[in-house]
């Protein structure tokens, strides 16, 4: 499911551009992702529960984090992201019967003392990256058993793509006792680019691969084409989504 939506200021809409994309994979038969794109926030959200029951709960993830951003009329802080996530969780756990959940990564621009922030959130493992100044920077830490393994030093990141268990999750919407998002921070500047993706982008590609893709002069859309083209060149085992943000500019402070 992808929603769009604006901003009653739409702060962003003159500064940024950005694309957007998903396909439901080579050897899946439902696309359970789900994506929201607005003029200042941008997330990806992937379902899990099989029987159309990760289709919902993603795409309940996404609704309730966009109607919560557009009652606020696009201001926001942590806080109020962390309670749009809870009405989600509550929501599909209402619509599931506790037998679906999803990821939800993604970032949302705020103000602080006169200056834009990324304000960066994550559940599970669907990830946000940044492109700044030609590095290539994951602002997401994944919430997986995989990644609990690579912390401990037990597995090697590149031993991730192959590992039996690289698709248990630890946290996630609608499901298990812990749903809270971690949060992270990041300043806006001109040149910028952001990525947010689900694992069917990952899960295929190498954080290097994906940083020269980011990295080859291409526009926002065209980028988006590419990386999912890539995915599913790399054998396309889940669905992918992905949305990549420019920052061109940024106003001159009110």
């Amino acid at each position: 499911m992808a929603l769009s939506a604006e901003s009653p200021e739409t702060p962003l809409e003159s500064y940024v551009d950005y694309g957007y994309g998903t396909h439901v994979g080579l050897r899946r038969q439902l696309n359970e992702d789900s994506y929201v794109v607005t003029d200042s926030l941008f997330a990806v959200a992937d379902g899990m529960g099989g029987h159309e029951a990760g289709e919902v709960a993603s795409s309940l993830a996404v609704q309730a984090l966009a109607e919560g951003w557009e009652s606020h009329g696009g201001i926001v802080t942590e806080v109020e992201i962390q309670d749009f996530l809870d009405e989600a969780d509550r929501r599909i756990r209402e619509a599931t019967d506790s037998k679906a959940g999803t990821t939800l990564s993604g970032a949302v621009v705020v103000r602080t003392e006169n200056q834009l922030q990324w304000l960066v959130f994550n559940i599970g493992d669907s990830r946000t990256y940044l492109l700044h100044d030609g590095a290539f920077i994951r602002l997401t830490r994944d919430h997986s058993q995989v990644q609990e393994l690579v912390d401990s030093g037990m597995i090697t990141a590149e031993e991730v793509h192959t590992h039996p268990n690289r698709n248990v999750i630890t946290r996630a919407l609608g499901a298990g006792d812990s749903w809270d998002a971690d949060f992270s921070t990041a300043t806006v500047q001109p040149g910028q680019r952001l990525l947010v993706c689900s694992d069917g982008l990952t899960g295929e590609l190498t954080d290097e691969q994906i940083g020269k893709i980011l990295n080859a002069g291409r526009n926002a859309q065209e980028t988006v084409d590419w990386l999912i083209h890539q995915a599913l060149r790399a054998g396309g085992r889940d669905n992918v989504t992905v949305v990549v943000v420019d920052v061109k500019d940024t106003p001159e402070d009110d």
